[in-house]
């Protein structure tokens, strides 16, 4: 059973940063998957926030481009994603995801920024 569980969640100020961790465990091979973050603010549909493909390729959607970097620890079996300089419209729940041929998903956290 592949299990994905995200933390590094909570509140922060406008221009403030988080790092999100997703920690992965089961019988996959974590290293050919695909993982991407995803978030869902209130009364908003689910958005691709960011991806890192098996070979390390990186894609963000434009509002977060120089603020947010992705990562991944394929030893740890963790994907990250760092975010700087949040901004209000940055609360989300936070979701990430791992994709091959199967799909996975989190629990999500919960990011409020706010002064």
């Amino acid at each position: 059973q592949v299990q994905l569980v995200e933390s590094g969640g909570g509140l922060v100020q406008p221009g403030g940063s988080l790092r999100l961790s997703c920690a992965a465990s089961g019988s996959f091979s974590f290293s050919l998957y695909t993982l991407r973050w995803y978030r869902q603010a209130p009364g908003k549909q689910r958005e691709l926030v960011a991806t890192i493909t098996s070979n390390g390729g990186t894609n963000y959607v434009d509002s977060v481009k120089g603020r947010f970097t992705i990562s991944r620890d394929n030893a740890k079996t963790t994907v990250y994603l760092q975010m700087n300089s949040l901004k209000l419209e940055d609360t989300a729940i936070y979701y990430c995801n791992a994709q091959r041929f199967a799909e996975y998903w989190g629990q999500g956290t919960q990011v409020t920024v706010s002064s």
